[in-house]
């Protein structure tokens, strides 16, 4: 059975899809772009400070869920350019810890501002 995740302190759905989901001890969310959850708006015109703000709204997500980022097993991540790869590892050190989730990430073309999209999948503990 699905249960649909959507706090008020996450971003609104862009498209017809839901932000999380709870299916048993598995948590889904989707990918999340550096959006203010307050005003839809872009937060951020570096690398660092996207990849900030969608790891807090991931947070948020997984929180709502009654999950923690430490129970991330895997990420996707999208990069508009490769070239930011190093400072957005920076900054998603400072979310996870070891041992750090599986991970894919490839360059993508994003909508309009946007730097980074990124989304996970989290094994809650019973």
């Amino acid at each position: 059975m699905k249960q649909p995740v959507h706090p008020e302190s996450a971003p609104k759905p862009l498209g017809p899809y839901t932000p999380g989901l709870l299916v048993g001890n598995l948590v889904f969310v989707a990918g999340q772009g550096p959006l203010d959850p307050k005003t839809g708006a872009t937060v951020g015109d570096t690398i660092t400070e996207q990849t900030r703000q969608v790891l807090t709204n991931i947070r948020s997500i997984l929180e709502a869920a009654g999950a923690s980022m430490d129970e991330v097993v895997k990420s996707t991540v999208h990069l508009a350019n490769l070239e930011d790869f190093a400072a957005f590892n920076a900054v998603y050190r400072e979310f996870f810890s070891e041992p750090y989730p599986v991970r894919t990430t490839v360059g993508s073309a994003l909508l309009d501002d946007i730097l980074v999209e990124i989304d996970v999948i989290a094994v809650k503990k019973a």
